[in-house]
């Protein structure tokens, strides 16, 4: 049977893997960061070091993410700067070892991007226009869409169903999500009949890597069906005028290659709401996986959820607000 964690994907299966692919290992390897997979970074004796990317058993079809390999392919092929798998002796990018499903890719380093200057978020914006430009081409057919069912409601009541949140918060919380997932959907019904295209999905700062060259992602995982504005609010940050001067550089740069229907806008605090939603659920979802608990020790606790409570407060007001507003300078 195929596994079903990571507990039998000890360091002799991860180098046996990459050399099962026809490489030589020198037998080191880092871990490196990332939770939903297991990404390490394999020296090799005869070549450059490698990225290999062991798939979380059972969260992918083998469609969806021979989809997302799909979809790094063709950006790299348009010359976008994306890092994709590299494939095999028969092109194949996917490949299994002992029941669990890996991907090899180029070593590429970086750094975070200084999103806080003019120049670097119009860049980004002609990055991410670029890559909205093929996405739109057509749409993904196994992988997810962002949607108030799956993101809003499915979350909250795993949530609920699972015990997570503490009985003194439950009340206020189930009274809560309804109240925010009605509000969602007005902003939904604001927005109107939106495209949705393929996107990355999960476009904040620490999944963009910076060269000289300028920005690149090197993982496309979360990549979905949805809304443009999806990858663009993920890079805001600050109070509201802030963030209205910030999208308006990126849009500078965007609307180059792609050009961002308005009305979207009114999606930017429901899309917030649903990621923060999905977040906490996410957390819950892999609380049984021993990385978990080590990395987000402050999850699950009395002042966790008082603090999402909070915070799920504030972003009702938000999506009731008047939606962003770009600053176009000169």
């Amino acid at each position: 049977m195929p596994p079903t964690d990571y507990s039998g994907l000890s360091p002799e299966t991860v180098l046996s893997a990459i050399e099962a692919r026809g490489y030589r290992t020198s037998g080191r390897f880092l871990a490196l960061n990332s939770y939903e997979n297991r990404v390490y970074r394999v020296e090799l004796e005869d070549a450059p070091s490698v990225v290999a990317k062991f798939y979380r058993p059972q969260r992918w079809s083998n469609e969806a993410i021979l989809e997302e390999h799909g979809f790094s392919s063709e950006l790299a092929d348009a010359e976008i700067p994306v890092v994709a798998p590299m494939p095999d002796g028969h092109e194949a990018t996917l490949s299994v070892h002992e029941g669990y499903r890996y991907a090899l890719f180029p070593l590429q380093g970086g750094r975070w991007p200084d999103l806080e200057n003019r120049r670097d978020l119009a860049w980004m914006g002609r990055f991410l226009g670029r890559i909205h430009a093929i996405g739109a081409s057509r749409p993904f057919e196994h992988r997810r869409r962002i949607g108030i069912g799956d993101f809003g409601r499915e979350s909250a009541d795993y949530l609920l169903a699972g015990g997570f949140i503490p009985a003194h918060l439950e009340p206020a919380y189930r009274t809560l999500a309804d109240d925010l997932l009605d509000s969602v959907g007005l902003c939904f019904e604001r927005a109107g009949d939106v495209h949705e295209i393929r996107i990355h999905g999960d476009c904040h700062r620490g999944n963009i890597l910076w060269t000289e060259a300028g920005p690149h992602f090197v993982d496309l995982d979360d990549c979905v069906n949805g809304p443009a504005i999806q990858d663009l609010w993920m890079l805001l940050a600050g109070e509201r005028e802030e963030m209205e001067v910030q999208l308006g550089r990126l849009l500078e740069g965007y609307n180059d290659f792609a050009e961002l229907n308005p009305r979207e806008l009114h999606l930017i605090e429901a899309l917030r709401t649903l990621r923060m939603m999905h977040y906490a659920a996410w957390l819950a979802r892999r609380w049984t996986d021993p990385a978990f608990p080590q990395a987000f020790p402050w999850f699950n606790t009395d002042r966790y959820w008082e603090n999402h409570v909070l915070e799920l407060r504030e972003q009702l007001s938000r999506t009731q607000e008047a939606p962003l507003n770009p600053v176009v300078s000169v």
